[in-house]
């Protein structure tokens, strides 16, 4: 796992000024490729986590012929790819298997890769750069372009390190409505990320940008379905153990996993094991959270794995700042901050792990699905809600009750509205915050519900292209790395993501079970406790800490906002200050979106 940053016609720009940046997502190597191209000063920077074929041959930049190239990431089925290319290699590295390929395919190539990237290759004999991202986005990348100006990065951060930009006021108010940046966008002005299964070419002499899709998941979504269970259930099980398999053994490093109570990382763990006796696997125990090690320790006590129960108290007044400003844009999601104490954690034990990404946005694992499949049933009962009083405690029944009913009054109303509460549900039902981007957004919605791929699956792909894709996989990223710590996630692999689209919703959500074909598999590998237990993400204390620990930073940063008040009115922003007539729970959650936009601000300012 690497950073990768670059830029053309910027002032020389020294490697050690970049690798301050960024040397925390590899801290093994640095390098530099500098020359002059027909469209001007070009400049590549690599920094390496080495992770496969250790050796100093393996650093980047890479050169192969007239092409060089960055790489991040992994390609877990690149030396299989390697038989039959004409070409002499000089490592095991899976670097140079991408050069060779793209020399003897072109661009063709990319639909043959399984795994997680985000890469750029000159090539210098069609004076052109080719960028190009993996399929459901795992990797980040991040470019800006403006006139002969193009540059690129693995992080925001690493990016303004070269560049200052503007900033993209609608792309922020979106932001605060959702709570995530439109198709994993950014704050500044031209900077945007290389869509999820996408490529790139940028002409270095006309100094244009020309991006198309390699990969569509709407398209698999679209395939027919397959509905015996007997074959789903045994066509998934081969698949995810060819994936698990497939993440272990390509490294040089010893693989650990997370283990959660849950059944997605169980699954692994307990397929994982199977191929490497001895795993590693580390559990958390948050103080102040549920506390869901006793569920993990039955899995690895069944599985006999090297078990770690990492013991974990926050100290959010020294961390929350360096936790929050590590993603050079706001970050709502609370759950970024026992991701980076639990990847600190971890790398104090090993550099690769495995973790259960993906699984409830392809098997259907949110119990919202089951509220979204009954909305035909109940919409007519959307309209009693501004009836009933808001409820004050997240996890009550009345909550989700009332939830529904939201969803119902909006469903195939207001599309936006419909899917942010929800979702993330932050400023819905009491502010709203104007943007062109909301407009993009309502037709990316429209164009989904209006389609023909079945109410699940136009969820489960909404929530794949917005969620996972905006919130929950650069969370991950930026948790890892920035612990110098590689994430891999086998639910996310090539095979998986190319067939359980297909399979048919009464294997995904039946009744009121969720993750139906999943839970199934499970009860072949794990304990009747773990595959019953109910759907648990991080148990986040959010209202605690901004009534407690947090409290006095909070209300002090919003006395006096540096940028909140461009989006809000002084009186608003004390009304969700002191909790006037705003539940508790919804409350801190404006708070925290607040609180987090200010302390981006404040990195801004300072590059």
């Amino acid at each position: 796992m690497c950073g990768i940053a670059g830029s053309l016609n910027l002032p020389q720009i020294p490697l050690d000024r970049v690798y301050s940046l960024i040397s925390h997502r590899g801290p093994d190597a640095k390098g530099k490729l500098e020359e002059m191209t027909s469209g001007g000063l070009l400049q590549f920077f690599h920094v390496r986590l080495s992770i496969q074929d250790l050796s100093a041959e393996s650093n980047q930049p890479m050169n192969a012929g007239s092409s060089s190239i960055v790489f991040n990431g992994e390609i877990y089925n690149h030396l299989e790819l390697r038989n039959g290319l004409p070409f002499d290699f000089k490592t095991h590295s899976d670097t140079e298997t991408i050069l060779a390929l793209y020399r003897h395919y072109g661009i063709g190539f990319l639909g043959r890769l399984d795994g997680m990237f985000a890469f750029v290759i000159l090539d210098r004999e069609n004076q052109r750069l080719i960028l190009a991202r993996d399929r459901m986005g795992k990797k980040p990348f991040f470019c800006y372009q403006e006139g002969d100006i193009f540059c690129f990065a693995s992080e925001l951060n690493t990016l303004l390190g070269m560049k200052k930009f503007e900033l993209d006021e609608d792309s922020l108010a979106f932001f605060l409505q959702s709570g995530f940046f439109y198709q994993d966008g950014t704050p500044y002005k031209n900077v945007f990320a290389l869509p999820s299964g996408s490529y790139g070419v940028y002409d270095l002499s006309g100094h244009t940008l020309a991006i198309q899709r390699y990969f569509d998941l709407r398209q698999v979504y679209e395939k027919p379905k397959k509905a015996d269970f007997q074959e789903s259930l045994e066509v998934c099980e081969e698949l995810l153990k060819q994936s698990i398999k497939n993440r272990l053994l390509a490294s040089d490093l010893e693989v650990g996993a997370f283990l959660s109570g849950g059944i997605d990382s169980s699954l692994i763990v307990a397929l994982a094991s199977e191929i490497k006796p001895n795993l590693r696997t580390f559990t958390i125990a948050f103080s102040g959270a549920y506390d869901e090690s006793h569920l993990a320790e039955m899995t690895a006590l069944r599985y006999h794995t090297n078990h770690t129960t990492l013991k974990i108290s926050t100290d959010l007044t020294n961390d929350i700042f360096k936790i929050l400003q590590n993603y050079g844009r706001p970050f709502a999601d609370s759950s970024a901050i026992p991701s980076y104490y639990v990847a600190r954690e971890a790398k104090k034990y090993l550099s690769v792990i495995l973790n259960g990404d993906g699984a409830d946005e392809l098997f259907g694992g949110y119990r919202r699905y089951v509220g979204h499949l009954l909305l035909p049933k109940i919409k007519n009962l959307g309209r009693f809600v501004k009836f009933l009083p808001k409820p004050k405690e997240k996890k009550s029944f009345y909550n989700y009750f009332y939830r529904l009913l939201q969803m119902a009054q909006n469903y195939q109303k207001d599309f936006k509205s419909y899917y942010l509460s929800a979702t993330t549900d932050i400023f819905e039902g009491y502010f709203s915050f104007d943007s062109k981007f909301n407009d993009a957004f309502k037709q990316d919605l429209e164009s989904v519900f209006n389609s023909d791929i079945s109410p699940l699956s136009q969820m489960l792909l909404l929530d794949s292209k917005s969620l996972l894709f905006s919130d929950l996989l650069p969370k991950m990223d930026i948790a890892t790395m920035a612990n110098s710590l590689e994430g891999r996630s086998p639910f996310l692999s090539k095979m998986l993501v190319e067939f359980v689209p297909m399979l048919d919703d009464s294997l995904k959500v039946r009744g009121r079970e969720t993750k139906y074909l999943l839970r199934i598999l499970a009860q072949k590998y794990l304990d009747k406790e773990v595959y019953n237990a109910p759907k648990r993400g991080f148990e986040v204390p959010l209202k605690q800490w901004v009534n407690g620990e947090l409290k006095e930073m909070i209300l002090q940063t919003l006395q006096s906002p540096r940028i909140a008040n461009r989006f809000l009115c002084k009186k608003n922003i004390e009304e969700i200050c002191f909790g006037v007539k705003i539940p508790s729970e919804k409350r801190a959650k404006m708070l925290w979106s607040l609180f987090v936009l200010e302390v981006w601000y404040q990195k801004y300012q300072e590059f």
